[in-house]
């Protein structure tokens, strides 16, 4: 079973250096997900909406990344608006998951994605608050409990908040 583990960071600075030791540690970028408030201009996001995957590195900056890089390196990088909350930037298997969150999900809202994520609905409710209030939610999926371990002490080394992991079924 994979399981994910789950932190917010106050800043994209924070988020930026997670993801950094993330990596370091040998978590594969594949396995590596951000999710954060888009602060370009509106019309900046209006031009970059429809953005896919595979150009995702080559955007990075043109969405408001304004980080040093290492996100554009994550798998499938991109923005996408989830009606009722607004635009966001995301990047790795939580960008597929909040994909459709966005394009019509009866739920219509951030906190029904995370819940299809597997974050119980009290954590995902407090997790939407944390990112429509300018934080970044991390995430890294593993399937070993030693897994799960290694993040954990990463995030807490880096002050993150909130973490907390949970267990994913297999489609």
């Amino acid at each position: 079973m994979t399981k994910a583990v789950f932190c917010i960071a106050q800043n994209t600075d924070q988020g930026e250096s997670i993801v950094n030791d993330l990596i370091a540690a040998g978590f594969s970028n594949n396995d590596i997900s951000v999710l954060f408030p888009d602060k370009s201009s509106t019309q900046d996001f209006a031009h970059e909406k429809h953005t896919k995957a595979p150009e995702g590195a080559a955007i990075g900056g043109s969405v408001g990344l304004g980080t040093g890089g290492v996100l554009g390196l994550l798998a499938g990088i991109g923005a996408l608006a989830i009606p009722g909350v607004g635009p966001f930037i995301a990047a790795g298997p939580i960008m597929g998951a909040l994909s459709g969150a966005a394009v019509g999900a009866t739920a219509g809202s951030l906190t029904g994605g995370l819940i299809g994520l597997g974050i119980p609905e009290y954590e995902a409710k407090r997790y939407e608050g944390k990112i429509t209030g300018g934080n970044a939610l991390i995430s890294v999926h593993t399937t070993s409990s030693e897994g799960v371990d290694k993040a954990k002490k990463i995030f807490e080394a880096a002050h993150a908040e909130d973490i907390s992991s949970t267990g994913e079924s297999s489609v």
